[in-house]
């Protein structure tokens, strides 16, 4: 079944052209550019009070994803079918931030897209989620970026296609004017690392403002690319394989607590690990063990039978590994939600979920005991529908009534 692309030449409509209302306003169009949202959006919801002059600014990548069901992956030279074919707004500051939007918090974007229909059709979703899009940049000409997803049922995996939206984000895209209004009254930054020069312009502007800062650290990005995000970081939210990766020590905890030493800002380094959960290393203070050590104690303390996430912490102490130096945290390791097979549907989108649950449990103080966990079973409700956004849980799903 072939997958039709809008027109990339398509101008959006004029309104559109002139920016886009924010999250303030009363109402968001049901269609935009010719596409009609899908029934399963709908306006977002009640803001937590509490949070109410805060706002969560998020800084990164945007795109209309294709996502398409097979039976199995095709072997070269295959003609398959398509089981089911959804369209939907994806890119990971996008579905993070419309997981926190969800969640009852104020979200902002800088982003960019194209003058074209999928552009629109991205903006609308945002905007319907209740993201205030007045700062994303609307270049003339281009694409707005699109990604295939292929989502095999028999491995319950998905394989991403992305085509880069052009032309790329920049830092001469915002004018300084522009930057200051976007960081006013935000209490908490998100970086995606995908527009890493952009990104490092706004977070030195928002360090200078003293805004907190937390950097997904995809293993995608180089080195290069990711070192000047990181170094201002004051939260990190990697995937399992990228500690290693980055700093060749192949013990996960070792790795992390070489993650801490190497960006002295950041208050923890949390590793996703799927369906075998999370683990996280937060900079404390007080005692003294060997960070292996401590990681095998507490994997023997988890309850493995337990089918929702669960979390459970070390003391406060002082962590050493072989060759490394020391520091002065604890070690937290949090499971994950055992979702029956019949129900799982598709992963993609699982850590950028997982990444708007720490955005919203930062922004209300949650302790890590209850962020991990919280987190997880987000991710875990997520994981029931097709495509990032599809399946994320609104503040008043009874399954997050315990944590919220």
């Amino acid at each position: 079944m072939p997958l039709l692309l809008p027109n990339p030449s398509s101008p959006l409509p004029s309104p559109l052209r002139h920016r886009l209302c924010s999250s303030s306003s009363s109402s968001y169009p049901a269609a935009v550019g010719g596409f009609l949202l899908r029934s399963g959006h709908r306006p977002g919801p009640p803001r937590l009070h509490a949070a109410d002059s805060c706002v969560v600014l998020g800084c990164g990548l945007v795109t209309l994803d294709y996502l398409a069901t097979v039976d199995a992956y095709p072997r070269p030279d295959d003609k398959i079918r398509t089981g089911e074919l959804q369209k939907s707004g994806g890119g990971n500051a996008g579905n993070a931030l419309t997981a926190a939007a969800r969640l009852g918090l104020n979200t902002r974007v800088i982003s960019k897209v194209a003058n074209d229909e999928t552009g629109a059709t991205v903006l609308s979703e945002l905007n319907e989620a209740g993201i205030d899009t007045s700062h994303v940049i609307i270049s003339d000409g281009g694409n707005t970026t699109f990604v295939y997803i292929i989502i095999d049922k028999q491995t319950k995996s998905r394989t991403c296609i992305l085509t880069p939206g052009d032309p790329p984000m920049v830092p001469s895209d915002l004018p300084m004017s522009s930057l200051s209004a976007a960081l006013q009254d935000v209490s908490l930054l998100y970086l995606d690392g995908y527009s890493p020069e952009m990104e490092l312009v706004v977070a030195q502007q928002a360090d200078q403002m003293k805004i907190p800062i937390l950097v997904d650290a995809e293993q995608e990005r180089t080195k290069e690319e990711l070192e000047g995000l990181l170094s201002l970081a004051s939260y990190i939210v990697c995937s399992g394989n990228f500690p290693k990766n980055w700093t060749s020590i192949p013990s996960l905890p070792c790795a992390l607590l070489e993650i801490l030493l190497q960006y002295p800002r950041a208050k923890f380094v949390i590793a996703t690990l799927g369906e075998k959960g999370c683990m996280m290393l937060e900079r404390s203070e007080a005692g003294a063990a060997d960070i292996e050590v401590v990681a095998d104690s507490l994997k023997w303390e988890l309850h493995k039978d337990d089918t929702l996430p669960t979390c459970i912490s070390s003391k406060i102490m002082r962590l050493s590994a072989r060759g490394l130096r020391t520091i002065f945290g604890r070690l937290l390791i949090g499971t994950a939600e055992a979702i029956p097979a019949s129900e799982l549907v598709d992963t993609t989108g699982c850590g950028d979920a997982f990444i708007g649950a720490v955005l919203h449990a930062l922004s209300t103080e949650m302790p890590p005991e209850k962020m991990l966990p919280f987190a997880s079973q987000v991710a875990g409700i997520k994981c029931r529908a097709i495509g990032a956004r599809a399946g994320l849980p609104w503040r008043s799903d009874q399954r997050l009534a315990k944590y919220l």
